[in-house]
């Protein structure tokens, strides 16, 4: 039986536990009829329009394409991991706010811009998600740590590219960032906490 890219690429997608790139769905197939990358994006097409009336989407993000739940239904499959919903503090999502849009920064340098310590618990719980990690040292006495945000946190936000977040321009505070961050935290799963562990 024939079965063509579309087909294939669906079921690659929906058993795979990551994004796939278009190299990655290109080596599905044997090479003498592996697909060119317009190829595989028309089939990606042809599949998202198919999805137009179904609860799932294909969704391209930072480390490449997925098959995910429609974001307008996470207030109902929400109710599926009640037990198991993340929860952020404020003093979290501003940490990391300014992390996404002044990266690369110090620890020290969020501080400044936070006005408090920046408490190991949410540098650690960052890591921890592989939502950050260390792009290198300033040179300065010390040297101290550069850190930046990863792929993965990205996939998490559902986004492409930093580009796709609200511009900076509009965001003048370190709480109105964590607001930006919170409504992209819709469609995850997520709750943003008045309190938690993790506030300074």
């Amino acid at each position: 039986m024939e079965i063509n890219a579309p087909i294939i690429i669906e079921a690659a997608l929906m058993v795979s536990d990551f994004p796939l790139t278009l190299a990655a769905l290109q080596n599905l197939f044997p090479e003498d009829k592996r697909p060119s990358s317009a190829e595989i994006k028309a089939a990606i097409a042809t599949l998202r329009e198919t999805y137009v009336l179904r609860g799932i989407d294909l969704q391209e993000v930072a480390s490449g394409y997925r098959i995910q739940a429609k974001a307008a239904l996470s207030p109902w499959l929400s109710r599926l991991y009640q037990d198991k919903t993340p929860r952020y503090s404020r003093a979290l999502l501003e940490t990391l706010a300014i992390i996404i849009y002044k990266q690369p920064i110090t620890r020290a340098e969020i501080e400044e811009i936070r006005g408090v310590a920046v408490s190991s618990q949410i540098i650690k719980t960052l890591f921890e998600r592989d939502w950050i990690h260390l792009i290198g040292y300033r040179e300065v006495p010390g040297r101290p740590a550069l850190l930046g945000t990863t792929k993965a946190l990205l996939d998490y936000f559902n986004v492409k590219s930093l580009a796709e977040l609200p511009p900076l321009p509009a965001l003048s505070t370190q709480s109105s960032l964590a607001l930006a961050l919170e409504g992209g935290l819709e469609g995850t799963g997520a709750e943003v906490e008045e309190t938690a562990v993790e506030q300074s």
